[in-house]
């Protein structure tokens, strides 16, 4: 339909890289389609989006933070009065970017996003990245009919399966090609098989101790290690005791700015299973070891079943995954190439490099259906 691409977007989302990640991918998206449309994202002061998304050269629009308390407390006493305010505000952004559409994300602020847009009579698109939907997506699903997630095996009303929005170097990376500027970048061997261990950001206590407690013998064996412990959570890997002089390097680093190169050098991963991990290592193709967070709703198992049920992972509890598994599992496992190799192919059989397209045609879709049923722009446009 011709002029059915909106020409201004909110998009609301933040907190935690899980919701602002793909939100920006979205928003880069919904540029590269058209230079000229106006996209604006709705968070709070204080989560990652206020940094991230400024630096990425688009407005912020700010919300109060409103968590919902999941028991008595004096925050539940204060729920209704936050809630109304943060509506409010999300009613000040609508009206001050001319959105036409509203895409939300999860968390926080996408609740009163969610309210204010329902209110305006502007269409929602809900974007759902867990295997669990959160109570936020669960509330915006009952408002539209544009729902997408990134599992298969997500139940969320209205939904369809997208996967997920993923940066441009993630998404168009081609690993073979960028394989020897990453072990340049990394100053590792091509001779040697690869070991990426990440526990994203914040590190992962559990991965990081084992690693230390096999530093010496990976080393020993041949294989050689990148270990992005997270910020602050950096240790010196021991030596082996004996040739020394030939054993494999060891990396350990906080975290890299480029995880393009390091997928391109890796030939295992061992990671959490958060959602932006678990749809990046399937989306390059890359075999993995999950190691899901043992706390919350248990929405990191669910969010690698599908990979895991194809043959493009290994899920490993928390409390299994010792020193001991480290000798008896993956090692054999990085010394089996043909395995590996099947691992990959099964790997990149469950990922999606194009989700933020689909995600940009469901916005268009969206704002198309709210020209058809109301024949001119909807309250919350200019």
């Amino acid at each position: 339909m011709a002029g059915s691409s909106p020409t201004s977007v909110l998009l609301a989302g933040g907190g935690t890289a899980g919701h602002v990640s793909p939100l920006l991918a979205l928003a880069d998206c919904l540029r590269r389609r058209n230079p000229d449309v106006h996209v604006a994202a709705l968070g709070t002061q204080a989560g990652l989006e206020a940094r991230l998304v400024p630096e990425r050269g688009y407005p912020l629009l700010t919300v109060p933070k409103v968590p919902l308390p999941r028991r008595p407390s004096a925050d539940l006493l204060r729920l209704p009065g936050n809630l109304r305010a943060a509506v409010r505000a999300a009613e000040r952004a609508i009206e001050e970017s001319g959105a036409q559409v509203v895409v939300g994300f999860g968390g926080y602020v996408s609740t009163p996003a969610y309210l204010a847009a329902r209110r305006r009579h502007v269409p929602i698109v809900v974007h759902e990245q867990n295997a669990r939907p959160g109570i936020a997506n669960r509330l915006g699903a009952r408002f539209t009919d544009h729902v997408a997630t990134t599992f298969r095996s997500t139940k969320l009303a209205h939904a369809t399966a997208i996967g997920m929005p993923l940066r441009p170097e993630i998404a168009q990376l081609d690993r073979a090609a960028s394989r020897a500027e990453g072990l340049a970048y990394f100053g590792l061997d091509d001779t040697r098989p690869t070991l990426l261990v990440t526990g994203g950001s914040l590190g992962a206590q559990r991965l990081n101790s084992t690693f230390e407690a096999r530093a010496a013998e990976l080393s020993a064996r041949g294989v050689q290690v990148l270990h992005l412990t997270g910020a602050g959570k950096e240790f010196t890997p021991q030596r082996p005791t004996e040739g020394g002089s030939g054993a494999a390097r060891y990396v350990v680093a906080p975290y890299a700015d480029r995880m393009d190169l390091a997928y391109a050098v890796a030939d295992l991963v061992v990671a959490r299973a958060g959602a932006n991990t678990v749809c990046e290592l399937t989306a390059v193709g890359l075999p993995a070891v999950y190691v899901p967070l043992p706390i919350g709703n248990g929405e990191q198992r669910f969010n690698a079943a599908d990979v895991v049920a194809a043959g493009g992972g290994l899920l490993v509890e928390d409390a299994g995954f010792t020193p001991a598994w480290v000798d008896s599992d993956l090692l054999p496992l990085l010394g089996d190439r043909a395995r590996l190799d099947a691992m990959a192919q099964a790997s990149a059989v469950t990922g999606e490099r194009g989700a933020d397209e689909l995600l940009a045609d469901m916005v268009d879709a969206a704002y198309a259906e709210s020209l058809g049923k109301q024949g001119h722009p909807s309250p919350g446009q200019r």
